[in-house]
């Protein structure tokens, strides 16, 4: 979980501008105390960035709730299509930004002078946009609000709970991540097991997990797994029959790696 004292600390001295960090951890699933951070870094004039591509998908996201500055995510995670992702800022600060690309429809005038930039968010869509991309996030956006963040909410919750038993049950296996307030992500080590060559037998066994160190070198460093780990992931359409089968699966990968 997030050491808010050690945070504290480092915005102390008022020096900090801005605090970015993750919605929650796509290795431990765990969620950060995001209103805490938020008012505590406004506190010692920090604004806050978050990332919630893990947890947009996860979970209800109110930024006027939060808090926060900025918030953005990615349209993969939340079932679209790769090439695009969102940003959110509060309008007086995306007011007073310059923009970090040129072309069109970014602009409200031209001369040899100058240039008058678009209000935003035009000011920072220059260009042709990703418009196949767009309409596919649109769809996967429509396509989750239909089913109701509530009801996704809930049916992870179970799956973490039915998760953490059969799991914590296995054999020779490390739970990276153990936070009260955490999403369907589960990042794990199994005794003589490489992360690779136990993803390779999950493959062989129909199960599709990630094996590495999935963007989280140091952290993986942290905890003495410099090789990585290995991580399944739960989304909306996963059961608890699969839960159960991955957890076999890895009992019996277990006897296999002795």
């Amino acid at each position: 979980e997030l050491d808010m004292e050690d945070l504290a600390a480092k915005l102390a001295d008022g020096k900090v501008g801005l605090v970015a960090l993750a919605h929650m951890s796509n290795v431990l699933g765990t969620v950060t105390p995001v209103e805490r951070v938020v008012a505590l870094a406004h506190a010692h004039g920090a604004k806050v960035l978050l990332d919630g591509s893990q947890a947009a998908v996860h979970r209800r996201v109110d930024v006027a709730a939060i808090g926060c500055d900025f918030y953005c995510f990615t349209g993969h995670k939340l079932y679209g299509p790769t090439g695009i992702g969102v940003l959110w800022g509060k309008l007086e600060h995306l007011d007073r930004m310059p923009p970090f690309l040129g072309g069109g429809d970014m602009i409200e005038s031209v001369t040899f002078e100058k240039s008058t930039w678009a209000k935003p968010p035009a000011r920072f869509e220059a260009g042709t946009p990703a418009i196949i991309e767009a309409v596919g996030l649109h769809a996967a956006i429509g396509y989750v609000a239909a089913i109701g963040m509530p009801a996704i909410e809930a049916h992870e919750r179970a799956l973490v709970d039915h998760a953490m038993r059969k799991l914590s049950e296995v054999p020779g296996l490390t739970l990276l991540g153990r936070a009260q307030d955490r999403g369907g992500v589960f990042a794990f080590a199994l005794d003589n097991a490489h992360p690779h060559d136990l993803s390779t037998l999950l493959d062989r066994a129909g199960i599709c997990i990630r094996a590495g160190r999935h963007c989280a070198e140091p952290l993986h460093t942290r905890f003495g797994l410099e090789q990585g780990t290995a991580r399944a992931s739960f989304g909306l359409y996963t059961t608890p029959e699969e839960v159960d089968y991955l957890a076999g699966a890895l009992v019996k990968a277990r006897e296999f790696f002795a």
